[in-house]
C-alpha cells in the first residue's frame, strides 16, 4: 500500500567553507581536523539546538532543514558568532570561515516508492537530498539556498526575500538589500538580503530574542522578580533558591542573581521527529559505558478523564512511579523535569531512547471514576520500539500507593531486577494515609510544579495545609509545605523570615521522624542549610539524599555547587555533570552550565570555562552572572574586547554588582576562604583586566 504524500515548507540552511581549496592546499590534514572540530563542537549542536536536522554533508558543504524560518536564521547567526569566538586566536590564513545561505523550500514526505521515483528522475545537479528514508527537500529551494550561500561573504549570511518576509521586523533591518540576482535554472531573479561578518559579530544576544511562532519549546521561564532586601539578608544566590524551588525556574521565581533582570525568555530545547523534544545539543554526551540494567524515562501518564482538573492525579502517579524506579539498585532514571517536557507531545520512542541515552521508556494512562482508579502501564524497548511488558491495575484511592509499588515491582521482576528493601515500609506508611489527605497532597504538588506565581504557590500551600489537617501523618505533605515555605523565604513574600524558616525546619524534622530514609527530606534540609550558609551541613544532607536516591538530579547539582563554594571545584564537576545527564531538559539548564563553567574557571581551565559559560549565556541571555563570569574568563585569556562587552552586559542586567565589593555583598558564599582564594587566582584576575573595580559604586 502506498503511503500518503505530505507536502510542507521547510527552511533550508546551506553552509560551505570560504577558501576551502586554499586551506586544503596549505595543510589538508589540519584543515579537515579543524573543520570536523567546528562541526562537532559548534555547528551540529547549534543546528540541533534550533530544531534542525543535518541532511547532507560533502567535504566543505552542509545542508540542514528546519521546520521554522526563524529558527534557521537564529541558527545561522549563532554559528557565525560562535566561529568568531572560536577562531579569535587563530592566525588569519588558517581560519575557517563559513558562508551561509537561508531559503524556503519544499519538503515532501511519503512512501519509499515516492523517494525512489524522485531519486531516479532528478539529476544529481538538482541537489535532491534525502532526509531519513521517507522525506526529501528538493528543487528550486535547495538551488536558491546554495546560490545564496555563494553570495555571502566569509563569516556572513544571505537570505532570500521569502525568508526576510518571514522574520518580518525582528531582524529585517540587520539584513542589507543587495538587489536581485539571477540563479541558474530559476526563471525569475531572486532578491537577496545580506548580513555582513561585522554585522553578525555585533549581534550578541539579539538572535536569542527571536521567538518562533510554532517551534516546539521547553516550558517558559516565568516572572523573574524578587525582593532584593530579603535576598541580601539571607545572602543566597540563585542556586539556593533553585534548590527550594524544585530545580526548575519554569515553576519558580528567579532568585537573587536576577533580582533586577527583566522577565526571562523561554529556554530553547531541541525538537526531534514528530515534535518530540530531544536532549539539548549543549548537554554533555551520554557516558560511553553501556547503560545500566535499568536506564529509563517515565513519560507523563495520560489522564483519560475529560476533566482537565484531574490531570494532577495522573501527574502524581507519574512522579511516584519515577521515584520508586529511582530506588532500584543500579537504575538510571531521567529526572521528572526533563520527562515532563514531553507531556502531550507525540514521541517516537527509538529517537527518544537514543537522545536520552536510555534503554527503556515507560508509558501509561490513568482513568478515574469516583474512588475507582484504573492504571495502564507498558514498557517499550528504547532501541527497537518493541513492547516488552504491559499490565492493567484496578484499584481504589485508598490502595493507590500499593498499585504504584506493584507497577514498579512487576516491571523490575520482568527485567530480573531487585527492589530496594526499604521501599515496602514506605509504601505501607503512605497507603495508611487518609485518601482525601493524599488527594490534597497530589493537588499541592500539581500547584507547586505549575509556572510560578504567588497565587500558584499560595494554592500549593493551602493544599498541603489541608492535607495535614485531614491526616497529620503525611510525610509528603510535610515536605511539600516545607518546600513552599523555603520558597517564600527566597522570594520574599513570606510574612516572617524567622517564623517561616523555623516552621520549615520543624516540618522536615517531623518528616525525618516518620521516614528517616526519604531522599526528598534530606534534599530539602540540605537546601535550607545552604540558604543559611551552613555549607558543610548542606553537603552532608545532599550526600545522604543521593545515597538514598542515586537519581536525584537536584541533589547532585546542589552538592556540586556546595563543593564549589567550599573550595573543591574538582570534586564538584562530576556531580554537576551527572545532574545534567539526569536532567538534560531542565528549564534552568543555564545555571547548570554556569556552575560547571565556574568550576573549570576556578581550576584554571579557561578554554573549557569559556565554552561552558558561553553555553550558559546562550541558554538564557537575561541572566547576568554568566556574562560576569564569562568576562572574567575572557579577561584571563586576554580577549579584552569580549571581556569588556560581557562585563558591560552583566552590569546592565545587574547594576548593583558593579565591583568586586558589590559581588561579595550580594553573595556571601564566595567569601568562604577556600573559595575566595581560588577566585582571587582566577576569576578576579580576569575581571580586573576587564576593568571591574574593587570598590562598590552607587547604582
Amino acid at each position: 500500500m502506498k503511503q500518503p504524500v505530505e507536502r510542507r515548507l521547510a527552511a533550508i540552511l546551506a553552509v560551505d567553507v570560504a577558501g576551502y581549496s586554499r586551506l586544503m592546499g596549505a595543510d589538508a590534514a589540519g584543515a579537515r581536523e579543524r573543520l570536523e572540530a567546528h562541526r562537532r563542537s559548534l555547528v551540529d549542536p547549534k543546528i540541533a539546538e534550533h530544531h534542525g536536522r543535518v541532511v547532507k554533508t560533502t567535504g566543505d558543504e552542509m545542508l540542514a532543514e528546519f521546520p521554522s524560518v526563524v529558527d534557521a536564521v537564529r541558527c545561522a547567526i549563532a554559528v557565525q558568532r560562535g566561529m568568531v569566538e572560536r577562531d579569535a586566536d587563530t592566525v588569519a590564513d588558517r581560519r575557517i570561515m563559513f558562508r551561509i545561505g537561508v531559503n524556503l523550500g519544499d519538503a515532501t514526505a511519503g512512501g519509499d516508492d515516492l523517494v525512489s521515483r524522485y531519486m531516479a528522475a532528478l539529476p544529481v545537479d538538482k541537489l535532491a537530498t534525502l532526509i531519513a528514508p521517507v522525506t526529501m527537500i528538493y528543487g528550486e529551494g535547495v538551488n536558491i539556498a546554495a546560490r545564496l550561500r555563494a553570495l555571502a561573504e566569509p563569516g556572513g549570511i544571505c537570505i532570500s526575500h521569502s525568508v526576510r518576509d518571514e522574520i518580518r521586523d525582528k531582524l529585517r533591518d540587520k539584513f542589507e538589500d543587495i538587489g536581485e540576482h539571477s540563479i541558474e535554472n530559476i526563471s525569475k531573479p531572486v532578491r537577496v538580503y545580506a548580513m555582513t561578518a561585522d554585522a553578525v559579530a555585533s549581534m550578541a544576544g539579539v538572535a536569542a530574542q527571536l521567538q518562533p511562532a510554532s517551534a516546539p519549546r521547553r516550558i517558559s521561564l516565568r516572572n523573574a522578580v524578587v525582593a532584593a532586601s530579603v535576598v541580601a539578608t539571607i545572602g543566597i544566590w540563585i542556586v539556593a533558591g533553585w534548590a527550594w524551588l524544585g530545580g526548575s525556574l519554569s515553576t519558580a521565581p528567579m532568585q537573587t542573581l536576577v533580582a533586577e533582570s527583566p522577565q526571562s525568555p523561554p529556554v530553547t530545547s531541541v525538537a526531534g521527529d514528530n515534535g518530540a523534544q530531544a536532549p539539548s545539543a549543549l548537554v554533555l554526551a551520554p557516558e560511553a559505558a553501556p547503560p545500566p540494567p535499568l536506564s529509563i524515562v517515565v513519560l507523563p501518564f495520560a489522564s483519560l478523564s475529560n476533566d482537565q482538573d484531574q490531570e494532577y492525579f495522573a501527574d502524581a502517579i507519574t512522579d511516584d512511579v519515577t521515584a520508586d524506579l529511582s530506588r532500584i539498585s543500579g537504575s538510571f532514571v531521567i529526572a521528572r523535569n526533563t520527562a515532563f517536557t514531553y507531556k502531550g507531545k507525540s514521541v517516537e520512542v527509538t529517537q527518544l531512547g537514543r537522545g536520552l541515552g536510555v534503554r527503556y521508556v515507560l508509558e501509561g494512562d490513568v482513568g478515574r471514576a469516583g474512588d475507582q482508579v484504573r492504571v495502564n502501564a507498558h514498557l517499550v524497548d528504547g532501541e527497537t520500539g518493541t513492547l516488552l511488558w504491559e499490565d492493567r491495575f484496578d484499584t481504589d484511592r485508598a490502595k493507590l500507593g500499593e498499585v504504584q509499588y506493584e507497577i514498579t515491582g512487576r516491571l523490575a521482576r520482568s527485567l530480573n531486577l531487585e527492589l530496594v528493601e526499604s521501599m515496602g515500609p514506605r509504601i505501607e506508611q503512605e497507603s495508611a494515609i487518609d485518601p482525601d489527605a493524599r488527594d490534597w497532597t497530589m493537588r499541592g504538588w500539581a500547584w507547586y510544579h505549575r509556572p510560578y506565581s504567588t497565587v500558584t504557590w499560595q494554592e500549593a500551600q493551602r493544599a498541603f495545609e489541608r492535607a495535614l489537617a485531614i491526616d497529620p501523618r503525611s510525610v509528603d505533605a510535610r515536605i511539600g509545605l516545607a518546600m513552599v515555605l523555603g520558597g517564600r523565604l527566597a522570594d520574599g513574600w513570606g510574612t516572617s523570615l524567622q517564623q517561616d524558616g523555623a516552621r520549615a525546619e520543624q516540618l522536615l524534622r517531623e518528616a525525618f521522624e516518620r521516614d528517616p530514609n526519604s531522599s526528598a527530606t534530606h534534599f530539602a534540609m540540605g537546601a535550607l542549610r545552604q540558604m543559611q550558609n551552613r555549607l558543610t551541613e548542606a553537603q552532608t544532607e545532599y550526600e545522604t539524599a543521593i545515597a538514598l536516591d542515586h537519581n536525584n538530579a537536584r541533589a547532585f547539582y546542589q552538592l556540586g555547587v556546595t563543593l564549589m563554594y567550599l573550595g573543591q571545584p574538582e570534586a564538584a564537576i562530576p556531580r554537576i555533570e551527572k545532574a545534567i545527564r539526569l536532567n538534560p531538559h531542565d528549564a534552568n539548564i543555564s545555571t547548570l552550565y554556569w556552575a560547571l563553567g565556574t568550576c573549570h574557571l576556578l581550576l584554571g581551565h579557561e578554554d573549557e570555562a569559556i565554552d561552558l559559560l558561553t553555553m550558559a549565556r546562550a541558554a538564557n541571555t537575561r541572566l547576568w552572572f554568566p556574562h560576569l563570569y564569562l568576562a572574567g574568563a575572557f579577561g584571563i585569556r586576554g580577549n579584552l574586547d569580549e571581556a569588556r562587552a560581557a562585563l558591560a552586559e552583566s552590569i546592565r542586567l545587574k547594576p548593583a554588582v558593579n565591583s568586586l565589593a558589590g559581588m561579595r555583598l550580594h553573595n556571601t558564599w564566595i567569601t568562604n576562604p577556600q573559595h575566595w582564594a581560588l577566585q582571587e587566582q582566577t576569576l578576579n584576575v580576569g575581571l580586573r583586566r576587564a576593568g571591574f573595580p574593587e570598590v562598590l559604586k552607587p547604582e
